[in-house]
């Protein structure tokens, strides 16, 4: 069986919009499949590149990224 999971640009912006506590346009942002883990995507934009993991919680990419 194949599982698939889709997430909405405007929820995922505003979810970013939360963690990094700036105003986030769903047209600010670039989503991808995250292909190491089922359910999680990248995000990528002017603000610095996150992971969106399966549960909701976003984390940046890579250290400094969200400071």
């Amino acid at each position: 069986m194949d599982i698939v999971y889709a997430a909405e640009k405007p929820s995922i912006a505003a979810l970013l919009s939360s963690f990094t506590r700036r105003v986030v346009s769903p047209d600010d942002i670039d989503v991808t499949e995250n292909p190491a883990e089922t359910g999680s995507f990248f995000i990528g934009g002017r603000f610095g590149r996150y992971v969106l993991s399966p549960n909701g919680e976003i984390a940046a990419d890579a250290p400094g990224l969200a400071d």
